[in-house]
């Protein structure tokens, strides 16, 4: 299957998402997570083995590898990330943010954006993996199972409250209510302390993730937003789910 499936004349692009709760941290803290992650992605795919600090060229950036992470490096980068107003102080409650990507082609690359350390009940914190959507790398990494892994290593090294990996054109004709705590995608992740998944419908498959929550796969094959099969499962699922009171308003703490 191309990569590039088309949605309204656009390519179908998808990303990996992993949000928690108001979690105060220091930028060492965030680092050392970034960098237990970036080691896990580095299993996932050979994509995902090679990653950047930002520079003003792509040809720049090369000279600056962040692989093996460098956990010194990945705390100055959050330090320099802090949030603040332009010649103010820091804004300790909105934490440190940084971004950079594998320095990849357009549409054939994939970039990181981490926020940790935020004490905020306004804006969750966050590390979002953005895909690629064209090409070899595209057609062997969007597939279920090497999803699966990118999620499973976001667990493992965040901790989050939820979890998912999906379709950028799903989530912007199907968008939760604001009170929602999470949004549904082709895989999601859901912490026991959100509460309890209830049964779900053939081809869906639920794995419970030790004794911290559940992952949810819709379906095998790659969701698409173009396909009426896989949206009308995933609004049957988000149904049992609102029913289950899994997408009322809560209070989340990490």
């Amino acid at each position: 299957m191309n990569a590039s499936l088309k949605t309204e004349g656009y390519p179908e692009t998808y990303y990996a998402g992993a949000y928690w709760g108001a979690r105060k941290a220091l930028p060492e803290d965030c680092a050392r997570h970034t960098a237990a992650f970036l080691n896990l992605l580095a299993e996932c795919d050979p994509f995902l083995a090679h990653w950047y600090k930002p520079a003003r060229s792509r040809k720049d950036a090369r000279k600056h590898p962040l692989m093996p992470p460098d956990v010194p490096t990945l705390t100055e980068m959050f330090r320099r990330g802090v949030n603040r107003e332009p010649g103010g102080p820091a804004i300790e409650e909105l934490g440190f943010r940084i971004s950079f990507d594998n320095g990849g082609d357009t549409g054939d690359c994939a970039t990181m954006r981490i926020n940790g350390g935020m004490v905020s009940e306004e804006v969750p914190n966050h590390c979002v993996l953005s895909l690629p959507w064209r090409g070899s790398n595209a057609d062997r990494m969007l597939t279920a199972p090497v999803l699966e892994r990118v999620v499973r290593s976001m667990l493992r090294s965040w901790e989050p409250d939820w979890a998912f990996a999906t379709s950028n054109a799903y989530e912007r004709q199907h968008r939760e209510p604001d009170s929602a705590p999470f949004s549904l995608g082709w895989i999601t992740y859901l912490s026991n302390r959100l509460g309890r998944l209830p049964p779900l419908p053939s081809p869906v498959r639920i794995e419970q993730i030790e004794d911290r929550g559940a992952l949810i796969v819709l379906t095998p094959e790659r969701f698409t937003a173009s396909n009426p099969g896989h949206v009308a499962l995933a609004e049957s699922v988000r149904e049992l789910l609102d029913r289950a009171g899994l997408l009322k308003p809560r209070p989340v703490q990490s």
